[in-house]
C-alpha cells in the first residue's frame, strides 16, 4: 500500500530556472534584515541588557497571569515570569532600572509590596551590564561556532563547495530571523539564541538530505546537464522535505498558541525558522551549486580513477 504524500512523487517544478528570482528575494530579505538591525535595532531582553532576577516560591500553584498583571502595573518596564521546576516556583525577571544600586533596590521593594505576603523569596540577583554583555558575546560566539562546525561537517561529508553553499543558506536563515525580530519588536534573549541554533540544525538537516540526493545523481547521471540534475534532485526530495516541515509546524503551532507567554517568542522564532529554512534549502543552497564548479563524481570516483592511472601507463 503506497504511503501518504502531500506532494506527488512524480512532481517536476522548475526551481532551477527560477533561481535568479530566488536569489533576488533572498538578497532583498537579507538587506532589509541588516537595515532593520542597524537602524531600528533589537529589543534586547534582560539577559542582554541587565536587570533583576527574583526566584520566589508561592503558597500553592502560582497564578502567573495574576502575578504578571500585578507587576505589569508598577511601571518597571519589561517584566517576565517563568514557572520552572515545581508549579509553585516562579522566576521573575525585571529590566534594569535607570540609576544605580538604589534604583534596583527600590524596584525590588515595589515588587515585594505588589506580591504581598505568602511569597518566599529564595534568591535575588542583580544582572549588571558587564554580565549581560558577556552573555551577549557568548550567544554570538555560540552561533558563530555552530556555523563553523556545520561548514566543517559538510566539507568532510561532501566537498567544500557543498559546505560553502550550506553556510550561505544558514547565514541567510540567521540574518532573516534577526530581521523579523527587529521588525516586530519581539524580545531578543538567550531563548532566541537557542531558537537560532535549533533553526540552524533543522535547516542543515534539510540541506543535507537534498545534497545527498544531488551527490547520488552526480554519480549516476554523469552526462546529464547540471541544471536539470539539480532540479530533479530537489523534486525527488520535495515530498519528504514538505512532509517534515508540515509536521514540525503543527507541533510548533500548538506551542505558539497554547504554550503561554513564556515560550511564545521562542515558538514564533522556530516557526519562522522552519519556513525560511525549508525555503533556503530548496531555493538557495542547491541553486548555488551551479556556481561552485562541483565535480561530476564523488571522492570514491576520484580515488578509483587514481587507482586505474598506473595500470593504463
Amino acid at each position: 500500500m503506497p504511503g501518504f504524500n502531500l506532494i506527488p512523487t512524480d512532481i517536476n517544478i522548475a526551481f532551477i530556472p527560477k533561481k535568479m528570482v530566488f536569489f533576488a528575494v533572498s538578497i532583498l530579505l537579507v538587506v532589509v534584515s541588516v537595515g532593520l538591525f542597524t537602524g531600528k535595532g533589537l529589543s534586547y531582553g534582560i539577559d542582554f541588557q541587565g536587570g533583576i532576577m527574583i526566584d520566589v516560591r508561592t503558597d500553592g500553584p502560582a497564578d502567573l497571569a495574576a502575578m504578571r498583571s500585578s507587576l505589569g502595573q508598577l511601571g518597571l518596564g519589561e517584566v517576565a515570569l517563568q514557572e520552572f521546576g515545581q508549579p509553585d516556583d516562579v522566576l521573575i525577571r525585571i529590566q534594569r532600572q535607570d540609576g544605580g544600586e538604589k534604583a534596583q533596590e527600590a524596584a525590588l521593594a515595589k515588587v515585594k509590596q505588589a506580591l504581598g505576603t505568602g511569597v518566599e523569596y529564595r534568591r535575588t540577583e542583580f544582572v549588571g551590564p558587564k554580565v549581560s554583555e558577556e552573555l551577549f558575546i557568548d550567544g554570538v560566539m555560540a552561533v558563530g561556532f555552530a556555523i563553523l562546525a556545520i561548514l566543517v561537517y559538510i566539507w568532510f561529508r561532501f566537498e567544500w563547495q557543498f559546505g560553502l553553499g550550506a553556510v550561505v543558506a544558514l547565514l541567510h536563515d540567521v540574518l532573516t530571523t534577526i530581521g523579523i525580530f527587529a521588525l516586530l519588536g519581539f524580545e531578543f534573549n538567550l531563548s532566541t539564541v537557542a531558537a537560532i541554533l535549533t533553526i540552524a540544525g533543522y535547516s542543515i538537516n534539510d540541506t543535507v538530505v537534498v545534497y545527498d540526493r544531488v551527490r547520488e545523481n552526480l554519480r549516476k547521471f554523469k552526462k546529464m546537464a547540471l541544471p536539470e540534475l539539480l532540479n530533479n534532485s530537489i523534486n525527488q526530495t520535495l515530498s519528504r522535505t514538505i512532509m517534515t516541515s508540515v509536521t514540525t509546524l503543527l507541533a510548533l503551532s500548538a506551542l505558539y498558541f497554547l504554550g503561554g507567554e513564556v515560550i511564545r517568542d521562542f515558538s514564533f522564532a522556530m516557526i519562522w525558522g522552519v519556513l525560511i529554512g525549508t525555503y533556503s534549502s530548496i531555493c538557495l543552497a542547491v541553486p548555488l551549486l551551479l556556481y561552485m564548479n562541483i565535480r561530476r563524481g564523488g571522492k570514491q570516483d576520484k580515488a578509483g580513477a587514481a587507482a586505474q592511472a598506473p595500470s593504463s601507463s
